[in-house]
């Protein structure tokens, strides 16, 4: 693998847009999802947003730190947070609606990024601030809201397990059945396993 030497620590951070910004973030991705961490280049993201290398090293000076960096970008993009059906079951059917609409893209980022997340911090805590903690998130509204209407008592045991469940099976249907999870398949997910354990009727 091509290395490159990053121009000295003196070099002064240019200012750039933020619309360039995020062109230079989503070639990051699109680098990751194709070729994984460890075979990301700068070479390759400058290639793909079409400037120089010089331009990515001054304004983040390493390759882990311009990868955390797009990983925190990509937080403005999820949507779970505007969930609000009027019911539990209605909430965490249309979550897995959403979750589907995103599997592909996010199972191949988290797959892209190996063992790298686990050996660097920056990465594991802008993946978890990119991809996790939005949906963590998200899942406590819905449940705040659930138990406020009656549906649900406070502390059931079973909502603790609701996120690992739903976005576990995001992770692991490609590895089992070589596919990813589409919208069709977490509904029935949702209707089958986690509705009942919540003590919630499936849906028709």
């Amino acid at each position: 693998m091509t290395t490159s030497t990053p121009p000295p620590a003196t070099a002064r951070r240019s200012k750039i847009t933020p619309e360039r910004e995020q062109e230079f973030y989503d070639a990051v991705l699109a680098e990751l999802r194709e070729h994984g961490y460890e075979a990301l280049t700068m070479e390759g993201v400058s290639a793909r947003a079409n400037c120089g290398k010089s331009t990515l090293y001054r304004q983040w000076k390493t390759k882990p730190q311009l990868v955390a960096a797009a990983l925190r970008s990509a937080r403005r993009s999820r949507t779970l947070a505007a969930v609000d059906t009027g019911s539990l079951a209605g909430d965490l059917r249309e979550a897995a609606r959403i979750a589907a609409g995103t599997s592909g893209r996010d199972t191949r980022l988290t797959q892209a990024l190996g063992h790298a997340v686990m050996n660097d911090e920056e990465l594991q805590g802008a993946l978890r601030e990119a991809l996790v903690e939005p949906e963590l998130a998200a899942f406590d509204v819905m449940v705040a809201r659930a138990v406020a209407r009656g549906e649900i008592v406070a502390g059931h045991p079973a909502v603790e397990f609701l996120p690992a469940q739903l976005m576990g099976v995001l992770r692991i249907r490609p590895v089992l059945e070589g596919r990813y999870a589409d919208a069709d398949y977490l509904v029935r997910f949702v209707d089958a396993a986690l509705l009942p354990a919540l003590g919630l009727a499936p849906g028709p």
